[in-house]
C-alpha cells in the first residue's frame, strides 16, 4: 500500500483536540457544547477516533464515563501531538504574514463602523504604512474564528468564550428589535418583563454558548427560560428577515437603529439590559506577534488620545 493509503489511518488533529476535550469533561454534553457542536456529531468524531487507531478510548455506561486504560495511556500523547501542530500552525502564520506585510483583522458584522474602531484601523495603518490590513467581516462565531486560526484578531463584542485575550474598547445601550406588528413595537421604553413571552431568533451552534445567553438576556431576570425560535442564525442579516416575519426577536445594540434598518422591523428602547462591550481580541500565544502587537498599540493609542470619552457620544474603557 502507497504513503497516501497509510496516512489515511492516521488520526486528525480535530479529533484529538475532541478528545482530549473529552478527556477533560468525562461528558459528552459539556464536551460537545465547549467544542461548539451538536452531541451526536461529537459522540461520531470520538467514535472514528478509536476505529482508526484500532482501540476504545472510552468506557461508556449510562451513567458515566471514563476513560479507557488506553485513553489513559494517550492522553498526554496526544496533548504533544496537538501542541506540536498548533506551534507548526503559528509559527507558518507568523513567518507568512511577517514575510507579507500582512494581518488579517476579523470584524464582528458591521463592528468596525463604530467608533473608536475607525481610529483603532487609521492609527495602525498610519503607523505601519507597509502592512498589508484585510477586515474580514463575520458572523456571531467571531470569537471562535479567533480561537481557529482563521484572523490574526478581531473587533468583537463581548462576551467571549475563555482562553482569548480582550481590550475593551467602548460600551453603549442595548435595544430590542421586533416585527413592526408585535403590539410591543409601538411602546417603549420596555422592560425585560414585558419581553417574558416574546421568543429569541434561534442561534447556531457555532455561536459560542456564553455569546448567545448574554445577547438573549438567557435566563431572564426572574431565572425563567427563555424560549427560542426553531432557527439556527449566526448572523444579524440573517436574523432580520425572520424577525420581520414575526419569528422572534433580538436585543442588539443600540447602534444597530442606524446600521441596519429595514423594512417590516421595528427598535424599540429596553431599560434593565446590560449595555454592550465592542472589544478588541487576540489568542495570548499571539500577543507580541509584530502585526498583532502593533495593532494593540494602536488600540491603547486612540484610548489615551480619546480620554475618557470618546467620539460618537461612546464610553471607552
Amino acid at each position: 500500500m502507497g504513503a497516501s493509503g497509510r496516512g489515511a489511518n492516521y488520526p486528525s488533529i480535530q479529533q484529538l483536540q475532541l478528545f482530549l476535550i473529552l478527556a477533560e469533561e468525562l461528558h459528552f454534553g459539556r464536551a460537545a457544547k465547549r467544542a461548539f457542536m451538536a452531541q451526536p456529531t461529537f459522540s461520531r468524531h470520538i467514535t472514528a477516533l478509536e476505529e482508526r487507531l484500532g482501540v476504545g478510548l472510552i468506557n461508556r455506561t449510562t451513567r458515566r464515563v471514563a476513560l479507557s486504560a488506553a485513553g489513559e495511556a494517550l492522553v498526554a500523547r496526544a496533548r504533544s501531538v496537538v501542541d506540536a501542530a498548533e506551534e507548526l500552525r503559528r509559527e507558518a502564520g507568523t513567518r507568512a504574514n511577517a514575510a507579507a506585510g500582512r494581518i488579517v483583522i476579523g470584524s464582528l458584522e458591521a463592528i468596525t463602523s463604530m467608533d473608536p474602531i475607525p481610529a483603532v484601523l487609521d492609527e495602525l495603518r498610519g503607523t505601519r504604512p507597509e502592512l498589508d490590513v484585510e477586515v474580514l467581516r463575520l458572523g456571531f462565531d467571531a470569537a471562535t474564528a479567533i480561537l481557529r486560526g482563521e484572523v490574526d484578531a478581531a473587533f468583537v463584542f463581548l462576551p467571549v468564550p475563555a482562553g482569548i485575550r480582550t481590550l475593551p474598547l467602548a460600551k453603549g445601550p442595548r435595544c430590542a428589535v421586533m416585527a413592526d406588528g408585535n403590539p410591543l413595537a409601538g411602546r417603549g421604553p420596555l422592560t425585560l418583563a414585558d419581553l417574558a413571552d416574546e421568543p429569541r431568533i434561534g442561534w447556531s451552534e457555532q455561536v459560542p454558548e456564553v455569546f448567545r445567553r448574554f445577547w438573549s438576556a438567557d435566563p431572564q431576570p426572574d431565572g425563567g427560560t427563555v424560549r427560542y425560535s426553531p432557527h439556527a442564525i449566526v448572523d444579524y442579516e440573517s436574523a432580520l428577515p425572520l424577525i420581520a416575519m414575526g419569528e422572534g426577536i433580538q436585543l442588539p445594540p443600540d447602534t444597530t437603529r442606524r446600521l441596519y434598518p429595514r423594512p417590516g422591523v421595528s427598535y424599540v428602547d429596553v431599560t434593565g439590559l446590560e449595555p454592550w462591550t465592542a472589544a478588541l481580541a487576540w489568542l495570548p500565544s499571539r500577543r507580541d506577534e509584530p502585526c498583532v502587537a502593533a495593532l494593540r498599540r494602536a488600540a491603547h493609542e486612540v484610548l489615551r488620545r480619546q480620554g475618557s470619552r470618546g467620539p460618537g457620544g461612546f464610553q471607552p474603557y
